[in-house]
């Protein structure tokens, strides 16, 4: 998401970073990468293809369909059967793939029933365009409903130490072994404090200073490391446009939060 431009749209100021940073993923061993069409819209899957196609066996390149982008502020919601074929396809083209081994519902359009636009899905399954299928922005409820049309691997919602209202849904993915993969697993800020941590003298921000400053690292390292220890069902996928902040991200994987570091951010 953080390869394009800015309000995830249009091209990075950057390219050159950005393919860097791409190229880098893989002497990481990162063998996952999210995007989607509406990012940029298309820039992201695009990089993606000029930097790292033909593909390392291993890789797998997620990506989603559903949301249009008239222009930078504006994601609206399109889930009609014939707009998602048409946004599988031209997703294939530009990662250069015969095949998307994950592809999600971006966001549940309220004009179109999810089983009409799940079941388009479920058809590019059984034509070998899509290996699984994923589902973004989903209760529980929706979920279960999907689930019913088509076998969903899946669900990308907003989730991280400042937001758990995806909790039950969470709950959902650990029992049942599906991925959960928190999007904005960061929420924002600066490396010292998380946004919505609360007042600074408040026991959760404090906390995690506290946890961060004990292991020598940033908030945004010790906001992984708690996302990782929460459920072996979660796949965070923290967006960077630079290679710096690519490493830091990946090095947060090691740290090992201990019990009573939990406990105070539970």
């Amino acid at each position: 998401m953080r390869i394009t431009g800015e309000g995830i749209w249009g091209d990075p100021k950057d390219p050159a970073e950005c393919k860097r940073v791409l190229k880098r993923l893989l002497d990481l061993n990162v063998n996952f990468i999210d995007t989607a069409d509406a990012y940029g819209p298309e820039v992201s899957e695009r990089l993606i293809s000029e930097s790292l196609a033909p593909y390392p066996r291993g890789l797998i390149i997620a990506t989603k369909g559903g949301l249009l982008r008239p222009s930078a502020p504006q994601w609206v919601p399109d889930g009609r059967p014939e707009h998602l074929r048409e946004a599988c396809e031209g997703s294939l083209k530009r990662l250069k793939l015969a095949r998307i081994d994950l592809y999600q519902l971006h966001a549940i359009d309220p004009k179109v029933p999810l089983e009409d636009s799940l079941g388009e899905l479920a058809r590019l399954r059984q034509e070998g365009k899509i290996r699984h299928v994923g589902v973004s922005n989903f209760s529980a409820d929706e979920l279960a409903r999907a689930r019913r049309v088509v076998p969903v691997v899946s669900v990308q919602n907003r989730y991280n130490l400042a937001d758990r209202r995806s909790e039950e849904v969470l709950g959902v993915c650990t029992r049942e072994g599906l991925a959960f993969i928190p999007w904005a697993p960061l929420a924002s800020g600066s490396t010292s404090r998380l946004e919505g941590g609360g007042d600074r003298h408040s026991d959760k921000a404090a906390a995690l200073e506290k946890v961060a400053a004990a292991h020598g690292v940033s908030v945004m390292q010790v906001a992984i490391a708690w996302l990782l220890a929460k459920s072996p069902a979660m796949l965070p996928i923290p967006g960077t446009s630079s290679v710096a902040h690519l490493e830091e991200d990946i090095a947060a994987a090691r740290l090992q939060l201990g019990p009573t570091e939990l406990a105070a951010l539970a």
